[in-house]
């Protein structure tokens, strides 16, 4: 069956709560300090963003669970400590709830936690192999909580440019992610730009939208979104992916890009509490 502490590991806590905790600050950053009146909305928005999230990776670890024999084999399913069908079923029980969730919030809600709950499935069933096409599926994934939380502050359109900057930084970070699964990837037929390409290429392409990313990140600025309290998080950042970037050209190998995989992981959570900052403060 499986201990608690395996079934909180296949959701990615790490990943999970990035998404909980992106949509809140996307609705603070476009609507202000005035929507933690409504602390049950926030609670609702959280839990929406935690466990979607968990699905999605819960049903891509059972999908992958023949290529994580290769590539991740302490990955819970591949180890034997969470069982195939016990994949799933937390699945359905995570997707429940974070409909349910966005349900409480409003249809409009229900309908963008809908929409994004669709394209990670069909990412985790058919997207993935298609390489770079699912690189972008999951990226959409990743923006889609500002817009989300954009949604529930009444100002939609203020969130895009802060979706586009976790898009474009997402985006490098999955192609990134092609060069560390190559093997395994390749071996199940699955198309990344690592695996068509080779590695360095693949690397050339996340860098492209590393730098992407460093450059749309003077846009909420330029906007007037945020304040100078955004300024020393994103630098942060920025520098970071710009080092990574000049890193994983020098060495696009397997081992520097899995701590590239995971830097650019944190990064994003710095970047987002500078999206915070500089909204609140």
């Amino acid at each position: 069956m499986g201990k608690p502490s395996d079934y909180f590991e296949i959701m990615r806590p790490v990943n999970s709560v990035m998404v909980g905790v992106a949509i809140i600050v996307g609705a603070l950053i476009t609507g202000g300090l005035g929507l933690l009146g409504d602390l049950s909305i926030l609670l609702y928005s959280f839990l929406t963003g935690f466990t979607l999230t968990g699905a999605s990776m819960a049903i891509n670890d059972y999908f992958d669970r023949a290529i994580d024999a290769i590539n991740e084999p302490k990955r819970p399913i591949p180890s034997g400590r969470v069982s195939p069908q016990g994949a799933v079923l937390f699945t359905a029980f995570l997707s429940v709830v974070g409909l349910a969730s966005s349900f409480m919030i409003s249809y409009s809600a229900l309908g963008v936690a809908f929409f994004a709950w669709v394209v990670m499935m069909l990412y985790s069933m058919w997207g993935k192999r298609m390489g770079f096409l699912g690189n972008l599926m999951v990226s959409s994934c990743i923006a889609l909580p500002f817009i989300y939380g954009g949604l529930l502050s009444g100002r939609i359109m203020a969130s895009f440019s802060f979706s586009l900057l976790a898009f474009l930084a997402n985006t490098g970070r999955e192609v990134t992610k092609g060069i560390v699964d190559i093997q395994g990837d390749k071996s199940a037929g699955i198309r990344t730009i690592a695996v068509v390409h080779g590695a360095s290429r693949a690397a050339d392409i996340a860098t492209l939208f590393f730098i992407a990313a460093v450059a749309s990140s003077v846009v909420p600025v330029y906007l007037g979104l945020v304040s100078y309290w955004y300024i020393p998080f994103v630098l942060m950042s920025d520098v970071g992916l710009i080092v990574s970037s000049y890193q994983i050209i020098g060495d696009p190998s397997r081992t520097t890009s899995r701590k590239i995989k995971t830097r650019i992981l944190y990064l994003m959570i710095i970047g987002l509490i500078g999206f915070g900052a500089g909204s609140l403060i």
